[in-house]
């Protein structure tokens, strides 16, 4: 990132807001930072890097309230650090929860300063105006150099880069046939991801292979005749691409949890509670659900759909071997120290949790944490190739993972 020049600094500064609720914006514009200031609101992080950088904006500071491991928490930071255009200024959060781990991602992410909502008014006041003033003097980081991190030996690495490469390259000719199958039979987007928490709380894009139609919820209402069941219990569970879950309501009026898809994009708490409503309600108990493409059939009961997660390894978000890298939502109510052992090994494609208990009925999530707690405590490479061995088998059993 580059620093702010000398003539920047004369100019008027702008404090950049996202996600503001209306109280703490009352509170922010009340402030006296020490130079005459100018607030723009961003919808998102995208408006804000566009806008910064196309018009040249002598941004000097970044408030985001937001949930720590959020969109627009730690992750746009490090996305805004990766644009080198961009000048390096202080970024502050103001989140609902915080405790000693948030505070240490934060701390490790480069995160200025994190403050509890309501946010105190003398606490930013103080704290903006001096690191605006002293942030280049202050960007040693000697204290983030201390926090332990995991680093994955080479030996992982280069296994995981030769492994997850020689399948793909293998595969290539069938994913291509798969891919055009695909188009013809379902035109819309082939991949989606949505976001995920990694080792070390690093978010990242987690890919997979479409394999129901883009519409497939839309289809509900014209299932009824192959609905197993009837009476009242048969009634039909709708899906709103449009509506916010509970989370969002109460932070707000924007989704800061999306699965993505092109030009799609859908609210991930409400989607997997509504796939669960759906999947508890008699109307969609339905034999060779049509909703689900030919082509993604095969997909699911080949475990294909899950191949693009190796282009997550080849870049080094997650390893074959790891504890599964979890949605934001799960992943912000781990921070523990009971629970956050699992983030201190590497995220992967297979696991502990998914060969010990696969096939012998339904895991509770403190067996699935404790089992990710083992593999971060004793995790080697020879313990990993057993457990690609062992996922094998897995495979083969009905349970789902």
């Amino acid at each position: 990132m580059a620093e702010i020049s000398k003539e920047q600094k004369t100019k008027k500064g702008i404090i950049a807001l996202l996600n503001i609720d209306e109280a703490n914006a009352a509170i922010i514009k009340d402030c006296d930072f020490g130079f005459e200031t100018e607030y723009i609101y961003f919808k998102n992080g995208v408006e804000l890097c566009t806008r910064w950088e196309k018009e040249s904006l002598n941004i000097v500071s970044i408030i985001s309230q937001s949930e720590v491991i959020a969109p627009l928490g730690v992750y746009l930071l490090e996305t805004i650090s990766k644009n080198g255009n961009l000048p390096n200024v202080p970024y502050f959060l103001i989140s609902n929860k915080i405790n000693e781990n948030l505070s240490k991602i934060c701390l490790k992410s480069g995160v200025a300063d994190v403050f509890k909502t309501p946010v105190k008014k003398q606490f930013l006041e103080r704290r903006l105006s001096f690191l605006v003033n002293h942030w280049k003097e202050l960007q040693t980081k000697p204290l983030a150099d201390k926090i332990p991190t995991y680093k994955t030996p080479f030996i992982k690495r280069l296994f995981d880069i030769a492994f997850a490469g020689s399948v793909l390259l293998l595969l290539s000719p069938f994913l291509l046939i798969l891919i055009i199958i695909m188009k013809l039979e379902s035109p819309g987007p082939i991949f989606y991801y949505s976001l995920r928490v990694g080792t070390g709380y690093k978010i990242f894009k987690f890919y997979k292979i479409r394999s129901m139609y883009v519409d497939a919820d839309k289809r509900l209402k014209d299932l009824k005749h192959l609905n197993q069941y009837s009476g009242k219990d048969a009634g039909a569970v709708t899906f709103d691409v449009n509506s916010l879950c509970d989370h969002c309501i109460k932070n707000g009026t924007k989704c800061t949890r999306l699965l993505y898809a092109d030009q799609h994009s859908w609210c991930e708490k409400d989607y997997i509670n509504t796939r669960k409503a759906l999947a508890d309600n008699a109307f969609i108990k339905i034999k060779n659900d049509p909703r689900v493409t030919r082509i993604g059939k095969v997909l699911r009961n080949t475990s294909i759909d899950e191949l693009p997660q190796l282009w997550n390894v080849l870049i080094g978000d997650m390893s074959i071997v790891g504890n599964r890298p979890l949605p934001l939502y799960e992943a912000e109510k781990l921070t523990t120290d009971k629970y956050a052992m699992r983030f201190m090994a590497p995220a992967g494609i297979t696991g502990l949790w998914q060969v010990e208990k696969r096939g012998k009925g339904e895991m509770s999530s403190e067996e699935r944490m404790m089992l990710d707690n083992a593999y971060a405590e004793n995790h080697s490479f020879v313990n990993d190739i057993k457990l690609i061995l062992k996922t094998i088998p897995a495979l083969f059993q009905k349970e789902n993972v």
